[in-house]
């Protein structure tokens, strides 16, 4: 009996990541270095102090994700997620906001679309380093299985090969209404919710949008960003809508046009995360350990 191929993700992962930490404090930048060190195989760390340091790294050389704080001695973390936009040269570079009140900046959204994701710094260095480790070396999680909510036919073929192709099983269903009948039908067996990931889009066809499936999902069948992960994706640059999305509970959202590696590791993070139950991080819309 054959067995399929183990995924590969050689496309996504560098096998010598290089990644910049930029943070005003000297202490912070060496614990961070330190973390990662031990986290990332064959990673090359490069501190900067600041804009004007990152500028120059940049300059030198193309790097694989950036972590930066959001206020730094001569700019902010935004100023620098532009600077790697305009001087790296690279379609998708990883720019992580590391700040304590991230989850406000992104509920408000106020960080621009040059800045890919958000960390609490309150999960401390370690906590930091797994997340960064899940950007540059994703890895597949074998029997994952997400629910995939999309109406265009066209969309949900290249959306399901690029899940399927990273060891995830995909079940696709059409409308918010099939999908809450689906978990309605899973709520009280042992395999409950059913899925390990539900990744859905806003705009759907029939009386139910992704948002109102976020909400039954969230409310009447009471599972928690822990318990079911939900991934929200959307064209809609609308940063009121967005914050909504947020609120109502999505641990993420992915903008359109769809981005694989960006998706793959989104989806590849919050699939890990729910599986380590209480521990990781609790950045990026996870919730606080009562919520689930």
């Amino acid at each position: 009996m054959s067995h399929p191929a183990a995924p590969d993700l050689r496309h996504l992962v560098s096998d010598t990541p290089r990644i910049m930490v930029v943070d005003g404090s000297k202490l912070v930048r060496r614990l961070i270095g330190d973390v990662l060190r031990q986290e990332v195989p064959n990673v090359e760390v490069v501190a900067c102090a600041g804009l004007s340091e990152a500028r120059e790294a940049l300059a030198a050389a193309p790097v694989d994700l950036v972590t930066t704080s959001l206020v730094l001695p001569d700019g902010d973390g935004q100023q620098l997620a532009r600077a790697v936009r305009e001087t790296a040269g690279q379609k998708y570079v990883p720019v992580i906001v590391v700040s304590a009140e991230a989850q406000a900046h992104l509920e408000r959204r106020r960080f621009t679309e040059d800045v890919t994701d958000y960390f609490d710094k309150g999960e401390g260095h370690q906590a930091l380093a797994t997340f960064v480790r899940g950007y540059v070396m994703p890895q597949a999680i074998p029997g994952a299985r997400v629910l995939y909510v999309e109406d265009s036919r066209t969309v949900a073929l290249a959306t399901r090969r690029m899940l399927q192709s990273h060891g995830m099983e995909v079940i696709h269903l059409i409308s918010a209404e099939e999908a809450i009948e689906w978990l309605r039908e899973r709520r009280d067996s042992a395999d409950a919710p059913g899925a390990d990931l539900l990744l859905t889009d806003v705009y759907l066809k029939g009386e139910l949008s992704g948002r109102d499936l976020l909400q039954a999902v969230r409310g009447e069948l009471g599972y928690g960003k822990r318990r079911l992960p939900v991934l929200v994706m959307t064209g809609d640059d609308n940063r009121v809508n967005q914050m909504a999305l947020l609120r109502d509970g999505a641990n993420d959202l992915v903008l359109k046009p769809i981005e694989e590696r960006l998706l793959v590791t989104k989806a590849l993070f919050q699939l890990r995360l729910a599986r380590l139950g209480g521990a990781g991080p609790q950045g990026r819309g996870a919730p606080a350990p009562t919520a689930g």
